[in-house]
């Protein structure tokens, strides 16, 4: 007899077929609604050294990010 898949595998089918930005929606619905510090994983000393290059660069050039609208306005315009 085969694998009978469960709810939460229909449900993650059916999620895949929706289009790219309603999948990004709901992916911003669920971890919005994720309570502050839910997920602290442990970070490899190249991650902890990528953090730090990152907010240096922040701190050397204010101004020079983007929105996650912004990123997210950029990707629709790809299409």
């Amino acid at each position: 007899m085969g694998h009978v898949p469960s709810a939460r595998d229909r449900l993650l089918a059916e999620l895949l077929q929706l289009p790219v930005e309603e999948r990004l929606d709901i992916i911003e619905r669920i971890w919005a609604s994720l309570p502050d510090g839910a997920y602290n994983p442990p970070l490899s000393d190249e991650m902890k050294a990528e953090l730090d290059r990152r907010l240096a660069d922040l701190e050397e050039n204010p101004g020079d990010e983007y929105t996650w609208e912004e990123v997210k306005e950029s990707l629709r315009r790809r299409k």
